[in-house]
Parts: C-alpha cells; structure tokens; sequence
C-alpha cells in the first residue's frame, strides 16, 4: 500500500483508541452512534489515502524515467510510445520513437496460430497514451509476417516536411527481402481510437495485401488524395470512422475545389460501416468485387461541383451492396454493373443513380426501397451514361418500389391507365422506364361501360417504349398496361 510515515501510523493508532474511549467509558456501555462513526471512518479514509497518494508521488518522482535508449514496458504487452522518447505535446518530431516501440513489439517469436507464414505476436499493443505526435515520414512496420497487433489511442500529425506521397500509417511490406512466406503481409491488424491530421502534406492509412485489417474509430483528414486506402487482400472493415479532406461540417464555400478520394477500395470482401465522408472530390471509390456499404453518409462534394459519394469502377462483375446509407447531395455511379444492389438509402437534394456504359453490359440489378427527394427541378433518380457506348447486353434489373419527392421517377416497372373510346388505344412510358426502347412483358386489362360487350383485344406493337393495343370492336371504357423491362425470359 506504498510508504507510511511515522506521523500516519500514530494518527491510525490514535483513531483506533478514539474508538475505544467512545464504546466504554468507566465500565459502563455506551449505545454506539453508528452514522457519527461512520462518517469519521469515511474522513480518515480520505485523508490516508490522499497521504498515501502524496507520498508515493514524492517517491516515483525522485526516480529517474526511462530512457529511450532502455524503454520500459508494462509487462503486459503493452508498449507505450512514451517511453521510448516520443513527444506527447507535438512539438518535437516522435517518428524515430514511435517506429522503436513498433520494432519492439513485433520483434517477438509468437505463439499459436495466425495464416501459415504469419507470426502471431499475442495482441501486443502499440499506446499512443492520448498525446499528439508530429512525424517526418511514414509509420511502417520494420519486418512483415507479423499478426494480432494494435496501434491506438492518440493523435499523428505529419510535419511540414512529411514525404508527399506517403501515408502516415503504412501497413505494407517493408522491402521484398524481408517479405514472409504468407501470401498475406499482415493479419489481424487493428487500428483505434485514432486521429490523423494528413497536413495536406501526405495521405492517411494504407493496407496493401493483409488479411482481417480494422480501422476503428478513426479521425482522418487534411489528407492530400486518399483518407484510407486499401489494395489487395481480403477482409479489412472500416468502422466508425470520420473522414475529410477539409474539416467542414457541410455548406464549405471552398467545396467546388475539394479533391482526393475519402475510401479507395481496391480489393474484395471488405465492409465500410458507420463511416462518414464529408469532404473529397469522391466518398468512396470501388475497384474491388463483393464490398459492403451501410450506415455511410457521403457529404464530401455535391453532384453540382463534379463529386460523387460512392464510384463504383469495377466493370462487369460488381458484386457490391450498397444499403441503408444517406447520399448529400451527392450520388452513386456504376461502371457497366453487374450484381449491384442498393436499398433503403436516402438521397437528398437532387442526388441520384447513374449507370454509366463502358461496354455497354448491365445485369443483376436491384435499385429498390429507397428515398429521393429533390428540389423540382424533373432530375431523373436513375440515369444512364452511354457516351461511351450503347447499352446493348441489358440482363435482369429492377428499379421498383422507390419513394420520391421533388424528383422525376424512374423504374423498369410501370403501371398506366387511360380512357379507352374506340378501336385502339395506346400508352406512351418513356418518362418513367429507364431503359429506352425496351419492354420485356405486358399485361393489359380492359373494363368496358357495356356490361354485355366482349371484344376481343391484341397487342400490337411495343416499340419505343409505347404500348399499341386494337379491339375487333368499338369500345368505351378504361383500359390498364402494366410493363416490365428487366423480366427475365426463358429460352
């Protein structure tokens, strides 16, 4: 319990005898004020252990600290930055003492089980201790191989001359020599509790080739082109994170010149949850297969000024479900997609879809259940870019079941009405079908005024997106087409 001088052990004994003297008093008893005691128990208590307090700080503070060239760990895997000589306040440069406790904490041999070729080196951690460091050049580690690490808890900010093109924290292999035998550099990598201040200097975190990477809870910004990128791989989600080239909180006056790009996925099977992206010329650019996007909210540059929330360049084989996320004024654009899904998404102020003809491919779409809502001014909610080239190999897609508001509809299903007198009658569905000169199926239905009369009806033509309907008789009544584009036909 620390060090007692002579005065707290007379002061116990003599609370200790205060007791005594208040219980039995010339050999009678006395009946115990038990609330007046307690009370008095509860003073000495605090005023011994703020004794105790003071007297062990005196102690530690007459011992010398530990040295960067002997740093000291917690004995628990547990390597504070601090004791190898970095600078909490940020005004000296830490990167040397930073990359020392990282070279100690990986240097170990491991236990158990990681992907063949990676070294499971016991979930050491990496403590930042809540301070703010200024670094000269990337963060990396000094051998690959390595796995079940954490790096967390505090502040990197890159220093005037950090290196332009690098990233501040830079999970790549350090050099081909000491690659490991994994076809993975790392595993099971974390990364927490973290805020990057890019300076405008460099770009934010990189992961090239590692397998089950987190980012959690991280701040990025002030980067120059990329908040996190992440390229090869398999399996690294990014939680709860907030990004911006600019720290702005939407309204930015500078926000036509935002640039860079927020998220770069370059691999596949990786998640972006509960993130947001609010400023970027691009939220999130995809060029990996079967991503995950939900719970994101994309504010980085409005439709307006040339951004796009989330860029999908993954060309005839997407494989990505974008869900429950809220476009700002800025929207989606898909690059001949195949397999994409987006649902139960918010997209405010005249953001919308946009799929774009590279090779004029599209298939196994799902644009359902989500909300627009515009300013009046007739944007389409889903478009498409044949600049390149013609939409010509057109599969199954459903554009159905949106809510919009101040916008002009689009959908590959449509139902229509109108008022039938004569022997023909047509309805015109170009303004709604996404697709021009396309129509996979009708079905259509006559009521007639006379309830005697059977006429007989035929479909006649189906070009242009209108539908042609004739009769082998005069009719008065009402007639209902419903056409689908995106149906698929067997044989």
């Amino acid at each position: 319990m620390g060090v007692f001088s002579c005065d707290t052990t007379m002061l116990v004994l003599g609370f200790s005898t205060f007791i005594m003297i208040n219980h039995v008093n010339m050999g009678h008893s006395f009946p115990l004020d038990r609330d007046f005691q307690t009370r008095k128990l509860q003073e000495f208590k605090s005023y011994f252990f703020q004794r105790e307090h003071h007297v062990s700080l005196a102690s530690s503070s007459s011992s010398p600290s530990p040295s960067p060239s002997s740093p000291a760990t917690t004995g628990s895997g547990v390597f504070p930055v601090i004791a190898y000589g970095a600078d909490p306040t940020g005004k000296t440069d830490s990167t040397d003492a930073i990359l020392r406790a990282i070279s100690d904490a990986v240097s170990g041999d491991g236990v158990g089980f990681l992907m063949n070729g990676i070294n499971n080196v016991g979930g050491v951690q990496i403590s930042l201790e809540g301070g703010i460091y200024k670094i000269s050049r990337p963060i990396k580690f000094p051998v690959a191989g390595r796995g079940n690490i954490l790096i967390y808890g505090g502040t990197l900010k890159a220093s005037d001359n950090f290196t332009t093109d690098g990233y501040m924290i830079d999970l790549s292999s350090p050099s081909s020599s000491s690659s490991s035998n994994s076809q993975y550099n790392y595993e099971f990598i974390t990364l927490r509790d973290l805020m990057l201040d890019c300076n405008f200097k460099g770009s934010g975190i990189r992961t090239i080739n590692n397998l089950r990477t987190s980012i959690d809870n991280c701040y990025i910004a002030h980067f120059t082109t990329t908040g996190i990128l992440v390229q090869g791989g398999h399996e690294t989600y990014i939680r709860n994170c907030f990004l911006g080239q600019h720290i702005t909180a939407g309204g930015d006056p500078g926000e036509r010149n935002f640039t860079g790009t927020g998220i770069d996925l370059r691999g596949n099977d990786n998640a972006v949850t509960d993130v947001v992206i609010f400023s970027a010329a691009v939220g999130i650019s995809i060029s990996g297969q079967a991503n995950m996007i939900t719970g994101v909210h994309c504010y980085n540059k409005a439709n307006g000024f040339g951004g796009t929330g989330i860029y999908l360049k993954v060309p005839g084989i997407t494989q990505t479900r974008i869900v429950n996320s809220y476009f700002d004024y800025t929207g989606i654009v898909a690059e001949d997609p195949v397999q994409l899904h987006v649902s139960d998404c918010f997209f405010l102020g005249d953001a919308f879809i946009v799929m774009k003809s590279v090779r004029g491919v599209v298939d196994g779409i799902n644009i359902v259940n989500n909300m627009f809502s515009g300013s009046d001014k007739g944007i389409d909610i889903v478009q498409l870019d044949e600049t390149n080239r013609e939409f010509t190999e057109i599969g199954h897609v459903v554009v159905d079941k949106n809510n919009v508001k101040g916008m002009s509809l689009k959908a590959t299903i449509a139902n229509g009405v109108t008022r039938v007198n004569g022997t023909s009658w047509s309805i015109d569905f170009n303004k709604i079908l996404v697709f021009p000169r396309r129509i996979k199926f009708v079905q259509h239905t006559l009521m007639t005024d006379a309830g005697d009369s059977f006429p007989n009806t035929v479909l006649r033509n189906i070009s242009e997106n209108q539908v042609l309907i004739q009769s082998d008789a005069i009719v008065e009544g009402s007639a209902s087409v419903t056409v689908d584009q995106g149906l698929w036909m067997s044989g």
